[in-house]
């Protein structure tokens, strides 16, 4: 009896672990080469060269319209830019950082006398924002945080993202 017992406690151990989750996916498929977000279309892009691998729907700051210029504006860059740092502790359950603010960016702000901000991300939602609808980041391109899993997965620091208008 006290074997069948231990049997039975080993294989509902085995089914727990088997159900529990992790944030951290693997991937295997094609390299992604560049990231593209039209952010008219509100739609985020993974190509290896010319072929798309993925597309997902994203919300942006909560000023949509324009390039992001300064610290505060809720805006959403506009531009060529990397992937730059990889973030596994988000508070936003994953995120990848882009290199905002460029020398431009920069520059810019400078000229008018501003911060142009930074710590601009791919990145879910987290816990706090898990309900949140439309245009809803203070700049940064989010996806929900099972999409989030995969792209962390694919993507890799040094990618190229453009921004479109």
């Amino acid at each position: 009896m006290r074997l069948i017992r231990a049997v039975l406690v080993m294989a509902a151990l085995v089914a727990l672990s088997a159900c529990s989750s992790s944030k951290f996916r693997s991937y295997d498929g094609p390299e992604v080469t560049r990231v593209v977000v039209t952010k008219s279309d509100r739609r985020m892009k993974l190509f290896h060269h010319d072929e798309m691998l993925a597309s997902y729907r994203v919300a942006l700051g909560f000023a949509p319209v324009g390039h992001k210029q300064f610290e505060g504006d809720g805006r959403t860059p506009e531009g060529e830019y990397i992937i730059d740092r990889r973030n596994p502790n988000s508070a936003f359950h994953l995120s990848l950082g882009i290199s905002y603010p460029n020398e431009n960016d920069a520059w810019y702000a400078e000229t008018n006398g501003k911060s142009p901000g930074g710590d601009i991300f791919i990145h879910g939602r987290g816990p706090r924002f898990r309900s949140a609808r439309g245009d809803w980041t203070d700049g940064c391109i989010a996806v929900t945080d099972r999409q989030m899993e995969r792209i962390y997965a694919m993507v890799r620091t040094g990618t190229p993202v453009t921004i479109r208008p």
